[in-house]
């Protein structure tokens, strides 16, 4: 991936990654060559297509080639941080850090954290971070970790400011995601703004929306508010319905 990059590009990566394609196109190709010694096989071929042809369409449409979807869902992150950019800001689940690097970007004085779990599963690595950080020429205010989102390595009220996208769902090692909220807000400063993205309007996830805020309020957060994003004019109708967009919400406000 990297050689394909120009060397001045930062490399944010896509949430679809390239290894699903190249699986459903290798899973297309065996189950089409296979129908012609069974016949049946073609109609899972068919399917399989249906299915590649859908994921390429995402992929493209989460690219800044395409309609830079990927980019303008972590925009409404920016947009909800509630935040004067003074002091320290964690980013948890960072990914290649296109989050943290925009706040860094925005906040001339802030400094900023970025924890991941990172992983063969994602097109994402600590060191394409750094990479990133000195290319964006923000490298001098920032750090990144490798660490869990469900067990912080920071003492309580370490960050002025904290934000997440798309990552509290993907925790494994926690088995109820409001556990993953109570941790990120542990480590916010009285008083500190925060903005998390994720799958908040999916029940069997996060169950009941106006209970989750409730359950939110009950840990002494002084202000929590829960806007729908998943009709952002934006996103692709096509992309709507989808397991992930169709459901996305943020939770935001000060503690």
């Amino acid at each position: 991936m990297m050689s394909e990059l120009k060397a001045n590009e930062p490399d944010y990566g896509n949430w679809m990654p390239r290894k699903v394609l190249y699986l459903l196109g290798v899973v297309c190709v065996l189950l089409l060559s296979l129908s012609v010694v069974f016949p049946i096989l073609i109609v899972a071929g068919a399917l399989f297509i249906v299915v590649f042809a859908f994921v390429a369409y995402m992929r493209y449409q989460l690219s800044p080639r395409g309609g830079n979807v990927q980019t303008l869902i972590r925009e409404l992150v920016l947009d909800r941080l509630e935040w004067d950019g003074n002091g320290r800001a964690l980013d948890i689940g960072c990914g290649n850090a296109p989050l943290a690097i925009g706040i860094a970007k925005k906040f001339p004085n802030a400094h900023v954290t970025g924890i991941d779990y990172w992983g063969g599963r994602w097109e994402y690595s600590q060191r394409v971070c750094e990479r990133n950080a000195v290319i964006e020429g923000v490298a001098g205010r920032m750090n990144f970790q490798k660490a869990s989102a469900s067990a912080l390595p920071f003492e309580a009220e370490s960050f002025d400011a904290a934000v997440s996208n798309l990552a509290f769902h993907e925790v494994r090692d926690a088995k109820d995601k409001r556990d993953v909220i109570k941790e990120a807000l542990r480590v916010v400063k009285k008083g500190g703004a925060f903005a998390f993205q994720d799958l908040f309007l999916m029940k069997r996830v996060y169950g009941d929306t106006d209970e989750l805020l409730e359950t939110i309020r009950s840990w002494d957060i002084e202000n929590v508010e829960l806007t729908d994003t998943s009709h952002s004019d934006f996103i692709p109708k096509a992309l709507r319905p989808s397991l992930i967009f169709g459901a996305i919400g943020i939770l935001h406000g000060k503690k």
